[in-house]
């Protein structure tokens, strides 16, 4: 049994919130006494009930990411197998690195007590990371809800060279199929020769853009560790 986060996070009255999906999906950034990052993160049932059929791709982080439900039933696939968090003692999930997941919540006519409306805290790394070579990291959660918004909201089209830079520069990765041998190092290597070397280097994918990041300067910091991204560093720019 983990212990629960939900006693230790700290809430805020300036706690930066990011809307998407037409105020379907909301994440409140919280501070946590020994993680990296912490998100409570409200699913409206109601206001997404268009959006939530879809769920997200399968995926995996090369650090740890912790889950947990504060209300409502939250699904999370688990190497091809459901786990459904309940808030309790047993509503945390720890997700350690390279493992395959997804998180999504669990349909309206599998909720209990009427609920239609779930929420779940998202937390990872340390605060011992340096910020700026941490791949999981607010401003990447801010800049993938933000892209997904684009997408499903304003009908922008899909462009997996754009995911495939958004996920490496967040040390995240799609999964493929099981029977791919090597998935991992081969999702890896995808992620970096797509969206590192031809995404950013010679197509002009940003891994991160102003118009969607509440911290640009460590944006900044974060590209100018890369020699394929750090001709997007402008400190100066506005749009």
């Amino acid at each position: 049994m983990s212990p629960s986060d939900a006693r230790l996070v700290e809430y805020g009255p300036s706690d930066p919130v990011v809307e998407v999906l037409k105020g379907a999906v909301s994440a409140r950034l919280l501070q946590h006494p020994s993680r990296a990052f912490a998100f409570e993160v409200t699913l409206d049932l109601v206001k997404g009930a268009a959006f939530f059929g879809q769920k997200p791709p399968v995926h995996f982080h090369v650090q740890e990411e912790y889950i947990e439900a504060t209300q409502g039933r939250v699904g999370l696939e688990v190497d091809g197998r459901e786990v459904v968090l309940t808030p309790g003692p047993n509503g945390r999930f720890d997700i350690p690195p390279y493992l395959h997941h997804r998180s999504y919540p669990i349909p309206l006519d599998r909720q209990e007590d009427g609920d239609t409306v779930v929420k779940f805290l998202l937390s990872g790394g340390s605060k011992s990371d340096d910020p700026a070579a941490a791949g999981l990291h607010p401003i990447f959660f801010e800049n993938w809800y933000k892209y997904q918004d684009d997408v499903v909201v304003n009908g922008a089209p899909i462009d997996l060279l754009q995911v495939f830079c958004m996920f490496d520069a967040g040390g995240t990765y799609l999964s493929l199929p099981w029977w791919v041998p090597f998935g991992r190092t081969v999702s890896i290597a995808l992620g970096v020769v797509l969206g590192r070397w031809i995404g950013s280097g010679l197509l002009g994918y940003q891994p991160f853009y102003r118009k969607w990041t509440s911290d640009w300067e460590l944006a900044c910091r974060k590209m100018e560790t890369s020699i394929f991204t750090r001709r997007f560093v402008d400190r100066s720019k506005t749009d």
